[in-house]
């Protein structure tokens, strides 16, 4: 199974991507990119496209969570942008994640990979118990919420790197984990809680590590994310 960095592109407008993608003209490949609310809500589907013109790789991060039928629908259209992933809360519970899977296959049984997001990594375990009432550790929520995506049929799980091989141990070696909370070593890691960095997450098991602001908001953006790939591959 390949790794690989993906790029958050939390900009607000299709501008700013632009700008911030033109730095990368000179370079060999094209980065992994995750696209977010704030910049699919500012734009629309057609930024995606762009995107896929000018030849990455995709990860839609648009975090579905409603009733069966509705997530159904949503994501047989998210499937006709040609995104490589997508994902969903595993809050939802299996008989949403089940119905986001039959509507994002094809007619020819293609599919983006999807998966759900266990517990953000701006969640405390208090925060979790004080704010969602969900009383039992947060290591065993997560967990708990991987074994219902894998038993829903997803690809992966959205987790904290420092999870990662605990999802492992429980949905196997193929099953994916995309963590975000990565920060460098001598970074500020911002409003997340649990964090840790790119070579830290390699060896705690993650197969994608999301990198935002340490890559986005750097004096050399390039740079950045070439320190992310040789710390993380």
């Amino acid at each position: 199974m390949s790794k690989d960095v993906i790029i958050a592109c939390d900009f607000s407008s299709k501008a700013e991507l632009l700008t911030f993608l033109d730095k990368f003209n000179g370079e060999s490949a094209k980065p992994f990119l995750k696209v977010g609310m704030e910049l699919f809500y500012a734009e629309g589907p057609e930024i995606v496209r762009e995107i896929k013109r000018r030849g990455h790789r995709i990860f839609l991060d648009l975090k579905l969570h409603d009733i069966p039928n509705t997530v159904k629908k949503a994501m047989a259209v998210l499937s006709a942008l040609d995104v490589d992933i997508v994902n969903l809360h595993a809050a939802g519970t299996i008989s949403m994640m089940e119905a986001a899977l039959e509507g994002l296959t094809r007619p020819d049984g293609t599919r983006p990979l999807l998966i759900a997001v266990t517990q953000l990594t701006s969640t405390s375990e208090e925060r979790m118990k004080n704010d969602l009432l969900i009383d039992h550790a947060l290591d065993e929520v997560v967990l708990h919420y991987a074994a219902n995506a894998k038993t829903a049929g997803l690809d992966g799980v959205v987790c904290s790197p420092l999870e990662a091989g605990k999802v492992k141990g429980v949905c196997g070696d193929t099953f994916l984990t995309v963590t975000p909370g990565v920060r460098f070593a001598d970074g500020n890691v911002g409003d997340q809680v649990r964090v840790t960095t790119p070579a830290k997450a390699k060896e705690l098991g993650s197969d994608y590590i999301v990198v935002g602001r340490p890559i986005t908001e750097a004096a050399d953006p390039v740079a950045a994310y070439k320190r992310c790939i040789a710390e993380f591959l």
